[in-house]
């Protein structure tokens, strides 16, 4: 009964330091957790967590590392750009350049094209689908000299992409 009582007023605490902490920063928290997630930028930054938790396609860093991978993985369809666009209420197609089906965890990390790694991501306003790309490029460069493995490279892209481009657009 101690443990619970205890429990429950530490989630309490975390709570409100949570609370306090974006108050104060203006730093916000995903909506979508069950639990306070802090996150370096807004939730437009970010793809729904319930939409897009992600999904791993390969935690092999010898496969992602060669060359071709990349290419090697075929397009997303039409159809299922129409439904991932469907799934966040917005109109398929979009003005070009306005959008990108990006992959929360991208394909260069191992991530797949399967619909729960894929999200609608905005050029506009910045930082958008470029900077993430930009971050995306640089985990790989990352785990493909030695620096961090890949596991590491995909947890960080899954969970704030956007602190890792504040550390590296500096």
């Amino acid at each position: 009964m101690h443990r619970i009582v205890f429990i429950s007023i530490l989630i309490f605490i975390g709570g409100s330091i949570a609370w306090y902490y974006r108050m104060h920063t203006g730093v916000t928290a995903s909506k979508n957790y069950s639990a306070t997630v802090i996150k370096a930028g807004d939730t437009h930054l970010y793809p729904d967590s319930i939409k897009t938790p992600g999904d791993i396609l390969t935690t092999d860093t010898s496969t992602v590392c060669q060359p071709t991978y990349f290419r090697s993985i075929k397009d997303v369809s039409e159809e299922a750009k129409k439904a991932i666009y469907k799934r966040y209420g917005l109109h398929y197609p979009q003005a070009k350049g306005k959008y990108e089906e990006d992959r929360l965890i991208p394909i260069e990390l191992g991530g797949s094209n399967n619909s729960k790694n894929i999200w609608p991501q905005s050029l506009e306003p910045h930082p958008g689908y470029e900077e993430k790309n930009a971050v995306d490029n640089f985990l790989h460069a990352q785990v493909c000299t030695g620096q961090m493995t890949l596991a590491q490279a995909q947890h960080t892209v899954r969970s704030d992409w956007y602190a890792v481009y504040l550390t590296i657009s500096k």
